[in-house]
């Protein structure tokens, strides 16, 4: 029988969820997994619109699964928040990850954040952004869809399913948790 590890999810999202299930279990293929989601808020906006505010809101949410854990029973905390800024070459849509935690009694416990690559928004649905509505509202709307969001959101409806919400978490997880793989080169 495996050594568990637990992850506290920053969501109830379930691509959230799956999204660090599944990344977690390929960087840790000698554990067992165990992940769920709580309501975590991130304190800062429902469509983030910087840069700032969505890594504001990934910390918040895993500082928030951490301080609920009183008792300690879970590895790590992870959160995503997704948000959208423009750049110089235009609006784009990304995600921020935070990861707190330790997968044994020899590290210290880590905070570690990363960042999606971007996407592309069109200027009409950026546009919809400012003017106050999220992101996966206005993508239910331009796509006649339904509740994208908990599917392959924006990234799977701009990228015709190449790439996925859940996809994006997935690396962006693995890209954060570098400085748990190798902590003696991140002093």
């Amino acid at each position: 029988m495996s050594v568990v590890l637990r992850i506290l999810v920053g969501s109830n999202n379930p691509v959230k969820i799956g999204a660090a299930h599944k990344a977690f279990s390929t960087a840790f293929p000698d554990y067992s997994i165990h992940s769920e989601g709580m309501n975590a808020p991130s304190n800062v906006p429902d469509q983030p619109m910087t840069e700032l505010d969505t890594r504001l809101g990934a910390e918040n949410r895993t500082a928030y699964c951490e301080q609920s854990d009183k008792e300690r029973s879970y590895d790590y905390y992870v959160a995503m928040e997704g948000g959208v800024d423009k750049f110089s070459e235009g609006p784009a849509t990304f995600a921020y990850i935070s990861i707190r935690g330790q997968h044994n009694e020899q590290q210290a416990r880590r905070h570690s954040v990363g960042r999606s690559a971007n996407l592309p928004l069109p200027k009409r649905i950026y546009e919809r952004l400012q003017a106050g509505e999220e992101l996966g509202h206005v993508m239910d709307d331009v796509f006649n869809q339904t509740n994208i969001k908990q599917k392959g959101g924006a990234i799977g409806l701009l990228t015709n399913h190449l790439a996925t919400r859940e996809s994006i978490y997935i690396d962006a997880i693995t890209l954060a948790l570098a400085p748990y793989f190798h902590p003696e080169h991140y002093l």
